[in-house]
């Protein structure tokens, strides 16, 4: 005899295969996001490429951590045909976990600082989610959690999960991606991968990939002010928190995350915002396309380890990413109105990045 449990979980688990059927469809209906040069000098020997993840269906690298989220939270049957998913987010995550709660017929609630650009709360709303606003960006979590169990909903907490939801191995992650690009280019074993840390997921899977590929490529991690990842590095204490919150969207923590993995981060560079939005504004006049304040702090620190590169007498090839569009952020990052109220100047970064271009130069 089949009890009302039995046909309960019968159909939950039903609902759950065709769910991760639709996700992994998605996935497979998805091209691969480009792989876009640079300009530099060719004399320098040192060629610079951004990955384009802003080419994703919801505009942001976070699309690839909210499918891997989602199938990891299907496969472990966290989530069921009635569930709320609620997520911590500063925006571009919940963006992308909105389409996927969307695409499976599910309530999506996201918790966020009430200082996210309007811009991320349309793109959040368009999707068919929601958005729960804190003033204090650091009770963002533990907000996430209470409403989760209040509504008795899966808090999918990308902050923790993000380092093993993905498939480091392969499996057409951002690393494997990478490389397979680069293997036709000048300097196919890249010097450097560039990114910032959020969750910690990305630097994570490209520095595991690399150690498993048994390759030479090396991983930095760029932090913008106020976040607890340059502050833990500088005290080797990965308990250190800062309690603040980043003006840079999508990356820096008030601390050091779960899924943050130290040990397969071979450097790490601290980004001022200023630097931040001047690198930022500097590459879109060169890619004649507008980038995110995080591509900003990508770029400050690519630049800077290309020109170290060259100081040595090096070449190489140096990896970053476009992590999402300017769109976003024409309220913000590129009002002047905004950045005056923020008290940032971006006179003096602005000058070092026209000496790079010009030179290949950096201050001591």
């Amino acid at each position: 005899m089949i009890t009302d449990f039995g046909r309960t979980e019968r159909v939950t688990r039903d609902w759950a295969r065709t769910a991760i059927g639709q996700v992994e469809a998605d996935a497979n209906r998805s091209a691969d996001t480009h792989l876009l040069p640079f300009p530099l000098p060719a004399e320098w020997g040192v060629d610079l490429y951004l990955k384009d993840e802003s080419s994703h269906p919801t505009g942001s690298l976070k699309h690839r951590l909210a499918r891997s989220l989602f199938l990891y939270a299907l496969c472990n049957g966290w989530i069921g045909p009635s569930t709320t998913v609620v997520e911590a987010s500063s925006g571009s995550t919940a963006v992308s976990e909105a389409y996927f709660a969307r695409m499976l017929g599910l309530p999506f609630i996201a918790v966020m600082p009430a200082a996210t650009s309007p811009e991320k709360i349309s793109l959040i709303e368009f999707q068919g989610g929601r958005c729960h606003l804190v003033p204090d960006a650091t009770q963002v979590v533990p907000e996430a959690r209470r409403l989760a169990a209040e509504l008795g909903g899966h808090f999918m907490d990308q902050f923790t999960y993000a380092e093993r939801a993905t498939d480091w191995r392969g499996n057409n992650n951002i690393a494997e991606s990478i490389h397979h690009q680069m293997s036709r280019e000048r300097h196919p074993v890249p010097a450097w991968i560039v990114m910032g840390a959020g969750t910690g997921g990305t630097s994570a899977t490209i520095g595991r990939y690399a150690r498993y590929q048994r390759l030479d490529t090396k991983v930095c991690v760029v932090d913008p002010e106020g976040s607890a990842f340059w502050q833990a590095y500088l005290a080797g204490d990965w308990t250190v928190a800062t309690g603040t919150g980043s003006r840079i969207e999508g990356i820096g923590r008030p601390r050091v995350e779960p899924s943050f993995q130290p040990s397969v981060v071979d450097r790490m560079i601290h980004v001022p915002d200023a630097a931040s939005l001047a690198a930022m504004r500097a590459g879109s006049a060169v890619l004649g396309r507008r980038l995110g304040g995080s591509t900003g702090t990508n770029l400050w620190g690519s630049f800077r380890l290309i020109a170290e590169m060259l100081a040595a007498g090096r070449t190489g090839s140096v990896i970053t990413l476009i992590c999402d569009g300017g769109e976003r952020y024409a309220d913000t990052y590129y009002s002047d109105e905004w950045v005056e109220a923020q008290g940032l100047d971006l006179t003096n970064p602005a000058g070092v990045i026209r000496d790079f271009l010009d030179n290949g130069g950096w201050p001591g």
